[in-house]
């Protein structure tokens, strides 16, 4: 076998891979699966693992940052994604009850049920349709609170090649 892995068991009924930011292979099985079944799924999956752990070594916002690289990207932050949302919401007629920059990790945006707009300071280290992409993705949230066609249907309508923005997001 190609690789070593963390086997975690539960009350599951299917098998699940799994490759985490620090790189560990992660294997979800039910409680009764046997070792040998584990092993061959893993060597049916081992392009899938290749391409997962070379994404996630690529995963330039996800690496660790000096103090003052951070607080370059909160200051940037503060200053531009505040004025793409208003241009946005202008543009989509979507207004958010509030605009913050966080220090999440794995979250680059959030809308709240509430319609306030969450971004994490990391977003700053996209180009900057990526990070127009985000701002309509959170705007498109307060017409739609969910992930369904009519939801990328209304981001298509301002950034028609969002699929390629969320190609960039999952594999930078």
């Amino acid at each position: 076998m190609k690789y070593n892995y963390e086997l975690k068991r539960s009350k599951r009924k299917t098998l699940c891979l799994e490759v985490a930011e620090n790189l560990d292979i992660i294997v979800r099985a039910p409680i009764n699966c046997p070792k040998s079944k584990i092993d061959e799924f893993v060597i049916r999956h081992e392009n899938w693992i290749e391409k997962n752990l070379k994404t996630q070594k690529n995963r330039e916002y996800l690496k660790p940052l000096t103090n003052q690289e951070v607080e370059n990207l909160k200051k940037s932050a503060k200053e531009v994604i505040p004025k793409r949302v208003e241009y946005y919401s202008k543009v989509m007629g979507l207004f958010p009850t509030g605009v913050k920059i966080t220090s999440a990790q794995k979250r680059l945006g959030s809308c709240s049920y509430k319609n306030s707009l969450c971004f994490s300071y990391k977003l700053m280290q996209f180009p900057q349709d990526v990070i127009d992409y985000v701002v309509v993705h959170e705007l498109a949230h307060i017409e739609h609170k969910n992930h369904s066609n009519d939801f990328y249907e209304l981001i298509s309508q301002y950034i028609p090649d969002y699929k390629d923005k969320i190609f960039v997001i999952k594999n930078m």
